[in-house]
């Protein structure tokens, strides 16, 4: 009896049945009442054409919830100060856990933000610092960049044993900062000639600020102050006129009878124009502050950030400012050579955390790189850091294409961390479009059949196998290799770079060959956007697209953003003779209920607020009295929930025909966003979606050199080949390409490639090949030249 009873299965625990996450009727964005259940502890990849919903069920539904359930365990009180999240649309979520979410959003853009400051390793390095450094200076504050040094006293007012009794006290903090640039590292001087013309008068016109026209109330200020003749020509003014000029303090003073603040020209400036974020400014004012301002390193602190005291104090004869200057991969080395019992466990975790940088393939980066300049994929993967040796388990971890920016030999490391949080007892959620990366996937599910409307449907779950099978979309293109062209384009032309010092590179000279489609590669880290960026000089004839993200409000759709709306608004304004101001919700004929943004938001203090479609516009954001304003017998809304195909078609022939607006249309359509809505609001678009919208834009400018970074991120494995042939449109029509890019299907369609390398940081700067793709491919000689030898099966 004992015997049958042991040999009986333990009854399952009740605690481990519940190993699945259980999504039923998701309806957020485009997702069409989705259900999938996705398996805990493993590693599940989503994949679908740009725009199918991934990004919508991953980070909209699921992280969203985690995250939202999460600060609800919080007091009411905690919870007014933190971000209020909506519970997203969908009817069951079961079996969350605590999401950790590593997006691919840029870190901060503030000048003060660098890699040491957004990772701790800056912290702890100030510690060290102010503990082993020699002179000692002060605490870790006065090694910091971001404190600066102050003192005061005075007297202050205690009650003692009920009597009042004036104390005099004094206090001083000593910080690090350097007083000159403020812990910037640059100083910002304006260039006084682009201010205003020194031969003429302020009554002649002398001021060619944007904004100061003769008798505007900002030129007024100064032609009209009295501190000096307006009359007299600039450059005859006295020492005291020219500073009241261009540097007073702010005094209220009349000012053609009114009482005004008068300030010095200068000041202002800086304070109306360059306190704003560059990309909020007006393209005429952001042209304005490109001429006249001029970025120069401190000159006290050589663009350290630090006072003269914190790169006094120095650990064998190594500064704070010198340690976080150096290569990550070296300052781990010098780090380790540090024996010091009484700081062991300092130098243990920052050691780990500098060791974590170059394992992930960041190792090429300096701690005083400011976090504004890295790109999507780096800053993911620095966000990632603080992960990699958490002794959490059993959390989600959920990725926003983590190979972004990584070259072929880079994806499988990248694909082993993913395996080392998966093991350690994880789920591991990625959105990606890399087979590297979807082959190693415990379970996929794929999103689709299109973008936009016509996706938001699960096409497959299951295996990578079982997707080969398929016939998904991502199913049969899964296994597609582009093959090298058979015959490549000659140059009409070259563009010479010589000397290119700028970071890592070593003095490099190339010629890039023009009116062909040349393709820039190597590891990341090796130079290839300091060679283009920092060597090709933007401006003349030469168009730049990078990654940097596209600003814009709930209010900003695709039609306001390429200027679509413009001509639109004039074709209605000019079929019914009224103005043009009428057809925009941002304007005259916004609904006066919503002031046109379509919805009514309720602020809930600390619970999410609450959007509800506005009852007089029902959604469609205009007045009624505009909606009767028809073209071809639609209104303004039903012309701007048109998706773009059906625009192109509308706007291309009869009543409506606007061919301004055509042209627009036609480059949006090549771009490949045909199904993109018109009204759609920019923060619902994916990355890759905004990445080709800014293309799109860029199509129409006057350029012969178009210079694109990564084109294909974000983009789907089907969406590729219509890249590569948009690109040939383009060389084909005269213009010159230069791609910087890992995908080695734009590197074996290129008729030119520039391999930088061999490595990362210093070990990279170096021009490794030149020549074709299939010189590169029969060479070897590269690790480019491996992988991509391996992808077309050379």
């Amino acid at each position: 009896m004992a015997t049958r009873k042991n040999a009986q299965t333990p009854a399952r625990h009740a605690a481990d049945s519940h190993d699945l996450i259980r999504v039923h009727g998701a309806r957020v964005n485009n997702l069409k009442d989705v259900s999938i259940e996705i398996p805990k502890r493993r590693l599940t990849v989503f994949t679908g054409v740009s725009g199918s919903g991934k990004s919508s069920l991953v980070f909209d539904t699921i992280a969203a919830e985690s995250q939202r359930l999460i600060n609800e365990t919080y007091s009411a009180f905690v919870q007014g100060f933190m971000p209020t999240l909506a519970r997203p649309e969908v009817d069951v979520l079961d079996g969350l856990t605590t999401a950790i979410i590593v997006d691919q959003q840029r870190m901060g853009g503030d000048p003060r933000s660098t890699v040491g400051t957004a990772t701790d390793a800056n912290a702890m390095l100030r510690i060290l610092f102010s503990r082993l450094g020699k002179p000692y200076i002060g605490s870790p504050k006065a090694f910091s960049f971001n404190v600066a040094s102050i003192s005061g006293a005075g007297a202050v007012t205690v009650e003692r044993g009920g009597q009042t009794v004036k104390e005099r006290r004094s206090f001083s903090i000593t910080g690090g900062m350097c007083p000159r640039c403020e812990g910037r590292g640059s100083v910002t001087d304006l260039d006084l000639t682009q201010l205003y013309d020194d031969s003429k008068s302020l009554n002649d016109g002398a001021l060619t600020v944007p904004g100061y026209k003769p008798g505007g109330w900002s030129y007024r200020l100064y032609s009209e102050s009295g501190l000096y003749d307006a009359d007299k020509p600039i450059r005859r003014y006295t020492k005291r006129e020219l500073h009241d000029f261009l540097h007073r303090e702010p005094v209220r003073m009349k000012i053609a009878g009114i009482n005004m603040t008068y300030e010095g020209l200068v000041p202002r400036i800086q304070k109306s124009m360059l306190a704003k974020d560059r990309e909020s400014m007006q393209p005429h004012i952001r042209e304005f502050v490109d001429r006249a301002v001029t970025f120069t390193t401190c000159p006290d602190c050589d663009g350290t950030r630090l006072t003269e005291a914190a790169r006094s104090s120095k650990i064998r004869k190594v500064s704070i400012a010198d340690a976080c200057a150096m290569q990550i991969s070296d300052l781990a080395a010098w780090v380790d050579s540090l024996d010091e019992p009484s700081v062991a466990p300092l130098l243990a975790t920052l050691h780990h955390t500098l060791e974590s940088f170059v394992e992930i393939g960041l190792g090429y980066l300096s701690l005083d790189r400011p976090a504004g300049t890295l790109s999507g994929g780096e800053a993911q993967r620095v966000k990632m850091i603080r992960h990699l040796g958490s002794s959490l388990t059993d959390t989600t971890y959920v990725f926003d294409e983590p190979t972004t920016g990584l070259h072929p030999h880079d994806i499988q490391r990248m694909n082993g961390l993913l395996m080392r949080l998966r093991d350690k007892g994880n789920t591991v959620l990625v959105v990606e479009h890399k087979p590297e990366t979807i082959a190693i996937a415990d379970h996929v599910v794929d999103l689709g059949p299109g973008a936009g409307t016509a996706g938001g449907t699960v096409c497959f779950e299951g295996t990578v196998d079982g997707l080969r099978k398929g016939g998904t979309i991502t199913g049969r293109h899964f296994d597609d290799r582009a093959a090298l062209k058979a015959a490549v384009r000659k140059p009409t032309g070259v563009l010479p770079i010589r000397g290119a010092a700028t970071h890592n590179l070593r003095d490099v000279d190339v010629d890039i060959p023009l009116g062909v489609l040349t393709v820039i590669t190597g590891v990341a880290g090796s130079g290839k956007s300091s060679l283009i960026h920092g060597s090709i000089p933007a401006g003349a004839g030469v168009v730049s697209i990078d990654q940097a993200a596209i600003r814009g409000s709930r209010r900003s759709n695709p039609a306001t953003y390429t200027g679509l709306l413009d001509p639109i608004r004039k074709a209605f304004a000019k079929a019914h003779g009224v103005k043009p101001a009428l057809f925009s919700a941002n304007s005259e004929g916004a609904c006066p209920t919503c002031n046109g943004a379509g919805v009514v938001y309720t602020d809930l203090a600390m619970m999410a607020g609450v959007a509800t479609t506005c009852e007089d516009c029902e959604g469609k954001r205009f007045q009624a009295s505009v909606l009767d304003y028809h073209l071809g017998g639609r209104d303004i809304s039903e012309v701007l929930a048109m998706p773009v195909t059906e625009a192109l078609e509308f706007f291309g022939a009869g009543e409506a025909a606007t061919p301004a607006a055509h042209r627009i249309l036609d480059r949006l359509a090549d771009v490949g966003l045909g199904y993109v809505s018109l009204g759609q609001p920019l923060t619902t678009l994916s990355g890759g979606e905004r990445q080709r919208l800014k293309l799109a834009t860029h199509m129409s400018d006057k350029g012969g050199v178009y210079v694109l970074d990564e084109p294909t991120t974000g983009l789907h494995l089907a969406d590729v080949e219509q890249l590569l042939g948009l690109l040939d449109r383009l060389v084909d029509s005269g213009k010159s390409v230069i791609v910087i890019e890992h995908h080695q299907a734009v590197m074996a369609h290129a008729d030119w490639i520039v391999d930088l390398g061999p490595g990362a940081g210093h070990d990279g700067g170096r021009i490794v090949f030149e020549g074709t793709p299939a010189d590169l491919v029969a060479a070897r000689s590269t690790l480019t030249g491996e992988h991509l030898a391996a992808y077309v099966g050379g």
